[in-house]
């Protein structure tokens, strides 16, 4: 299981258990992210821990997610960024629209405070 959905009291956190969030895994989180949404989750954490490669396939997936989430009145959060995926995300210029924690446990407290 590549995607490992979890729900927890105020948001949906999506685990990505693979060292690689490329083209055979982005459409899939896409369509996971859009499911989520269209559940009516607007709080989503995409867990990356254990992600240590991201192309652009990747950001454009966590892209859309964000803005879904933001559309509906929420706030989607990235976790566990390995310093490759981190890089990627500054050279991206993303760092100012992509919300991100250490932790999942930090993630959680952002929905907390909102």
């Amino acid at each position: 299981m590549i995607l490992q959905i979890e729900k927890q009291k105020n948001c949906i956190v999506v685990k990505i258990n693979s060292e690689k969030l490329d083209s055979l895994i982005a459409p899939d989180l896409k369509a996971e992210l859009v499911n989520i949404n269209a559940d009516g989750s607007k709080n989503i954490i995409i867990d990356m821990s254990d992600t240590r490669y991201c192309d652009s396939s990747g950001l454009s997936a966590i892209l859309v997610g964000n803005r879904l989430c933001k559309q509906s009145g929420g706030a989607l959060v990235i976790t566990g960024i390995k310093e490759p995926v981190r890089k990627l995300i500054l050279i991206s210029q993303l760092d100012n629209i992509l919300n991100t924690a250490d932790s999942v446990e930090e993630g959680i407290s952002k929905f907390a405070q909102a």
